[in-house]
């Protein structure tokens, strides 16, 4: 009974994880083909026009009487852009890096790598990408690189554990005992044990990169007006909360949503993952 109700939980996880993320991915992809009106276009007479008030606006209107499902979907185009790009840079990086360090074992090279890792995972991820950002510059690219240098510590940290790890399978030591070179060592022996746990923590780190996304909109360093994000639209939101709620709601649940089906995901594929090495 008990293994039942787990599997019907990592199921849940994995298929409601699924749909959330493939709704996300379905509103970006909609951004560039249709939206219902002008994101930015502002039409002062038709201001806090409020959800199911009027046909032609169903979520209703901002402050400056900007159509909110446009912006809403809209918005998606640089929460998915920016956190999957700034991802990827740091998924790239990370496991490169964690490969090295692995590979070069008890070296200098690896000691001097894993003790910088261990420095930026000392900072808080918004306080590290708030510091790039006012670095770099305000906007979409600086956002995308400071999301990208939080998210290397992970992946290094995971590439370099599971190498020393594997060190222990006889298939490994077999293929080190041919002195094979150590790129080729990596890429056709190692890399097929590490793709499912990059998977998963790919997965799960889309929902961070959202996350800080969304809070550098909210702070002014990400995307900037008119364009439309949704930690923009909170931040437009916060003065006319108490009055219209649902300027606030709106973007929150859409941030709520997107987060938790990212999370999901990767919670649901990480059990599954799990079960099949464990066969």
């Amino acid at each position: 009974m008990v293994r039942k109700r787990k599997g019907l939980q990592e199921r849940f996880q994995l298929v409601g994880g699924a749909i959330l993320t493939a709704m996300v991915v379905g509103l970006f992809l909609l951004s560039f083909v249709y939206t219902p009106h002008d994101p930015n276009e502002m039409q002062l007479t038709m201001r806090f026009i409020g959800p199911g008030e009027n046909p032609r606006y169903i979520l209703g209107t901002d402050y400056f009487g900007r159509d909110i499902l446009s912006r809403i979907i809209y918005g998606s185009r640089s929460i998915v852009l920016v956190s999957f790009v700034a991802v990827t840079l740091g998924s790239v990086v990370g496991s490169l890096l964690g490969a090295v360090a692995g590979m070069v074992k008890k070296g200098p090279l690896s000691a001097i790598i894993m003790r910088a890792i261990d420095g930026l995972m000392a900072f808080p991820g918004i306080l590290l990408a708030m510091m790039m950002v006012a670095a770099i510059g305000k906007g979409q690219e600086g956002a995308i690189v400071a999301i990208s240098v939080f998210m290397i510590p992970p992946f290094a940290r995971l590439v370099y554990s599971l190498i020393l790890d594997s060190e222990t399978h006889l298939f490994i030591k077999a293929a080190s005992s041919y002195n094979i070179s150590r790129c080729r060592l990596l890429f056709k022996h190692y890399l097929p044990l590490l793709l499912p746990r990059l998977i998963t923590l790919f997965t799960a780190c889309i929902g961070t990169a959202i996350m800080i996304e969304t809070s550098l909109s909210f702070l002014g360093l990400g995307v900037q007006p008119p364009h439309a994000s949704w930690g923009l639209m909170l931040n437009e939101a916060r003065q006319h909360f108490l009055q219209y709620p649902y300027l606030a709601m709106t973007p929150g649940i859409a941030i709520a949503l997107s987060v938790l089906g990212f999370n999901l995901l990767g919670d649901g594929l990480n059990d599954a993952l799990s079960k099949r090495r464990s066969r």
